[in-house]
């Protein structure tokens, strides 16, 4: 048996499926991705200064 048997999917918690990694179901790896294309989920970052942003376009 893999590690990856003891992990619980991100989603709903169930058993991850080895087809499906690190998901249990293609609704649960649906549901995440649904979460990254509607901004639900976010990578920390330093605020952007939009000024700054428009003046190294414009160079």
């Amino acid at each position: 048996m893999t590690n990856s048997n003891f992990r619980k999917c991100p989603i709903c918690g169930k058993p991850r499926s080895e087809s499906h990694s690190p998901f249990c179901s293609s609704r649960c790896r649906d549901r995440d991705l649904m979460q990254w294309l509607s901004e639900g989920y976010a990578l920390p970052a330093e605020p952007v200064n939009p000024a700054v942003d428009e003046e190294n376009f414009h160079d």
